[in-house]
């Protein structure tokens, strides 16, 4: 794989997911709440966790220079979650995705994560607007992403799903507005 550059934060690495990280990203998709709030990949096996990297994954990373993140905890290498940015039929803007192991919820990983994805969409990605989807049940994902400025805008449907999606999202002109703001 090229070397597709690592983002870092006070506390994690961000890493470009690779076929190395089979075992983790098959942990993650089968943790409940991946389950629940993103539904069943059909991920059954780390062989199974290895195509879906090679066939979803790495093919964006190789045409946009971006797409999901494994998150390394700098203090002690652990893998806890992921990040990403996802073109995703169906929405207006790139896609922004997070996910935590059970283990690693609620300690501000995601945000911290998800807000330098943000940043680095905007600023060295060039994307013009940031999406986000959500499922109405999902209280603590809309919480985050008007944390991360993301605006409600609609209820949606993506073709040929019949779950109820919330749609939220954030201009790069809305974005540079407000970082000017802030002293």
């Amino acid at each position: 794989m090229p070397n597709y550059q690592i983002i870092e934060t006070a506390r994690l690495l961000l890493k470009p997911t690779g076929t190395t990280d089979a075992q983790f990203i098959y942990e993650l998709m089968n943790s409940p709440k991946w389950r629940a709030n993103i539904g069943n990949r059909e991920i059954y096996s780390i062989h199974d966790a290895q195509q879906y990297i090679q066939e979803h994954m790495l093919p964006q990373l190789e045409r946009l220079g971006y797409s999901n993140y494994t998150l390394v905890r700098k203090s002690d290498g652990a893998k806890i979650g992921s990040c990403g940015l996802y073109e995703r039929k169906g929405i207006n803007g790139v896609d922004i995705g997070y996910a935590m192991l059970p283990t690693y919820e609620k300690r501000g990983y995601a945000f911290e994560s998800a807000n330098a994805l943000k940043q680095h969409a905007f600023e060295k990605f060039e994307v013009t607007k940031l999406s986000a989807l959500t499922l109405p049940t999902n209280k603590a994902s809309q919480h985050l992403l008007k944390k991360l400025g993301l605006s409600y805008k609609k209820r949606i449907h993506l073709l040929g799903d019949p779950t109820a999606l919330i749609l939220f999202s954030l201009s790069a002109k809305r974005y540079f507005e407000n970082k000017n703001l802030r002293p």
